[in-house]
Formats: structure tokens, C-alpha cells, sequence
């Protein structure tokens, strides 16, 4: 498979925000009520985050008409391949890294998976099956028209190569991809994320029989290089490094440092009040 330019794809995730490093003692918010110093939304890699978001609005439109996904996503990712340099470089380089993978046919999961996998269907010519997180699957061919959902045992003996954008956990894939696939007789013996955050997402996915291979891995050297290229400062390295090696440690550190911080995000109301709820009653706090 041919290796991506590491530099390159650095540079992408910046300059689109789909990697951001908080200012230094502002941490983000993870939607688990835990503290990090950086965020990661994938698709943003569609070109922007304004980007992203209207076609998640559209995927979102179209959720009660599954059958007519495939024709919309498809022109809206070859429209966004002609028009966005960032997006065809990625798309063409994914290409040609699963040119050689194997697999008679492309997967991707709901929702943030099909910015990728259905133009990498499209640019490798072979079909491609939308898999839903109720084990809905819908096949179409790599022109994106005549879709089908699949019956049990539609595809058997078929090779699926899923796309995706990001990989965590992997609980996406045991949980929906994985037995949608295996329910219409397909089998993922390799996978394709953009992003794998490097948090035990590749020893469960061989646990499966699915080989994990990723365009990046969030881990100290990616932070390294982006300072190196002024993407980052020194404060915030610095913070990162030390989430890095041990999250837990470096988020009971800045609310030890910042006594008032819960009590500020409770007054705020809304999404950060309720993070900052469950940060304490999952026992941390300015004492502990």
C-alpha cells in the first residue's frame, strides 16, 4: 500500500480545524464529562467545518428515505472532489493506498464514515454498501444510483474494505458494522480509518479478524511534528504530552490548579453545565 505524506495530512487537519489544540489551561470538553486539550472531528477534512456540517445536515434529511442516500452523497462528495484541493488530495491518496486492499466492495458506517468511503468507492470503481447503525444495509454501485437494501445473506461470500473516519474503541464496528455485514454474508478482513485515536480500537478490531490501517495516529510524535511546523505553541504541547501519558492524571492536575473551574461551567448553563455534572459524579473534582 502506498504510505501517506505524514506532513502533508498534519497540515490538512489544522488548516481545516479538524484538529484543534486548546489554548493553554482552557481545556475542551469531551462529551463523556472528561477534560483533554485537544478535539478531533474528522470530516472536516471535507474541506471545512461549514462543509462538514451541511452535508451531515443533508445525510440527516434524507434519514427517513434511506434508498435515496446514495444517489445524494455521491454528487455531493464528487462536487466537493472537484472543488476542494485539500479533499481530492486526501481522496486521491486513500485511493490509491486501497488500490492493492482487499475487497470486491467498500463499506461505510452512519454517518461521518461516507465523506470518505463513497468517494473511495467511486475512485476505485466498485460498489459501495451503507451500513446503518440499526444493521440497515444499502447497496449501490459506484455511480451511486439503483440502491437496494440488502436481505439476509444478499452479499454472501462478498469481501468488504470498510472506510472510516475515525477510530476509537472500535464499538461502532462490534457493535453495528461488523454484524451488519456478517447478516448479509460479507466479511471485513481489513478496514481504513483516517484518524485512529489510538485508544485499544486495533487490538478489538483483530480480536474480530479485521486488520486496522490508518492514515494517522494520534500519539505524541503527530504533536512533536506539529510544533516542529508552528501548528501548535510550547504551553500547549506541553498540556497535550501530559494528557497523553496519562489523562486522568493531567485532568485531576487542572482541577486541583482551577478550584473554580466546575463551579464556572455550572453557571454556564446548557452543554457545558451538564459535562461539568458529569465530571463530579464521576468523582472528580477541585479536592481530589
Amino acid at each position: 500500500m502506498k504510505p501517506i505524506d505524514r506532513d502533508m495530512l498534519i497540515h490538512w487537519l489544522f488548516a481545516t480545524r479538524a484538529l484543534r489544540a486548546a489554548p493553554a489551561d482552557e481545556p475542551f470538553w469531551y462529551t463523556s464529562g472528561t477534560l483533554g486539550p485537544y478535539y478531533i472531528n474528522t470530516h472536516f477534512l471535507f474541506g471545512s467545518e461549514d462543509d462538514a456540517n451541511a452535508l451531515l445536515r443533508r445525510i440527516d434529511e434524507l434519514a427517513a428515505s434511506p434508498l435515496d442516500l446514495p444517489a445524494a452523497m455521491h454528487a455531493a462528495v464528487l462536487r466537493q472532489y472537484e472543488q476542494n484541493p485539500i479533499y481530492r488530495q486526501l481522496m486521491d491518496q486513500i485511493a490509491a493506498r486501497l488500490a492493492t486492499a482487499p475487497g470486491t466492495l467498500i463499506s461505510g458506517g452512519e454517518r461521518r464514515d461516507y465523506f470518505f468511503s463513497v468517494c473511495a468507492a467511486h475512485l476505485l470503481g466498485k460498489p459501495h454498501v451503507y451500513l446503518f447503525k440499526d444493521q440497515t444495509a444499502v447497496f449501490s454501485p459506484s455511480d451511486g444510483q439503483n440502491a437496494e437494501k440488502l436481505e439476509d445473506s444478499a452479499l454472501a461470500g462478498s469481501v468488504a474494505c470498510h472506510v472510516a473516519d475515525l477510530v476509537t474503541e472500535a464499538s461502532s464496528y462490534t457493535r453495528a458494522w461488523l454484524p451488519a455485514l456478517r447478516r448479509i454474508g460479507a466479511r471485513m478482513p481489513m478496514t481504513l480509518a483516517v484518524v485512529d485515536r489510538n485508544q485499544n480500537g486495533r487490538q478489538v478490531l483483530e480480536a474480530e479478524g479485521t486488520r486496522l490501517v490508518s492514515l494517522m495516529t494520534i500519539d505524541q510524535e503527530l504533536f512533536h511534528q506539529a510544533r516542529a511546523a508552528g501548528l501548535i505553541d510550547a504551553a500547549q504541547l506541553d498540556q497535550i504530552l501530559r494528557f497523553t501519558a496519562d489523562p486522568q492524571a493531567y485532568m485531576r492536575l487542572f482541577l486541583r490548579e482551577h478550584p473554580a473551574f466546575l463551579a464556572e461551567q455550572l453557571a454556564l448553563g446548557g452543554k457545558n453545565a451538564e459535562r461539568a455534572r458529569r465530571c463530579l459524579e464521576s468523582g472528580y473534582g477541585p479536592e481530589n
